[in-house]
């Protein structure tokens, strides 16, 4: 089994500033948008926290990259492609993984800027759309489905919903310390997490440093029980909130 660690929304340089934690509750904003988008941000409500995050230079009718789309009844449809998608499959990541999405926060009140996990995605299907597009995708306007982004486009779609609430227990970063800097599980070692071979990531303290840049970092984590229990607390943690 792996578990993927998945970068997903405004960060410093996609977007321009952490997606905002409001009233206790976190709203990933979704990346700007080329023209493979028939989204904009108002129409998802989120056209004055866009600006704002973004300090003006994004409102409510620019077009983001509205993925992954978390649907009512508790599905998540997610698009990936090119070295990403290359990445996973090389990876080994199919049928019964489980992506992780994380992303850039911060309080409205505070300054500091941490990664916390928002979302999760317990995969039970994947199509590849160089297949054919299914109708389904394209009424919820997907991005990937409006128009392919590489010829190894593939929508992973299963079992996902987001956190209403910004749990401590969800946090990736340490406090005060820079978004990079994690507070890593015991089961992770040197080893375990792709992208991040270099031993002076792995710190005293159960400390990882993640790399600045990157969307799909996995753990194979076989039958070991331990990270099993660690991802179902955190999925359950999810879904209470």
């Amino acid at each position: 089994m792996k578990i993927v660690f998945s970068r997903k929304g405004f960060d410093s340089s996609s977007g321009g500033g952490p997606s905002p934690i409001l009233e206790g509750h976190p709203v990933s904003l979704p990346i700007p948008a080329g023209t493979a988008s028939a989204t904009t941000y108002g129409d998802l409500g989120l056209g004055d926290h866009a600006a704002k995050a973004s300090k003006g230079k994004l409102g409510a009718g620019d077009l983001c990259h509205h993925d992954p789309v978390f649907l009512e009844g508790g599905t998540c449809v997610f698009g990936q492609h090119s070295a990403a998608q290359t990445h996973l499959e090389r990876q080994g990541v199919g049928l019964g993984d489980v992506f992780l999405f994380f992303g850039l926060f911060a309080e409205e009140q505070t300054s500091e800027a941490h990664h916390r996990i928002f979302g999760y995605l317990r995969v039970e299907e994947t199509i590849p759309l160089a297949d054919g597009i299914p109708a389904d995708l394209i009424d919820i306007a997907h991005p990937h489905a409006l128009a392919m982004h590489s010829a190894n486009d593939v929508i992973w779609r299963g079992e996902g919903r987001t956190a209403n609430r910004a749990s401590d227990s969800l946090r990736l970063s340490v406090p005060g310390g820079p978004p990079s800097l994690w507070q890593r599980p015991d089961w992770l070692k040197r080893g375990g997490l792709s992208y991040h071979d270099r031993a002076d990531r792995w710190l005293r303290g159960n400390r990882l440093r993640s790399v600045a840049r990157g969307q799909e970092f996995v753990a194979d984590i076989g039958r070991r029980r331990a990270p099993r229990e660690w991802l179902e607390t955190k999925i359950a943690k999810i879904n209470r909130s």
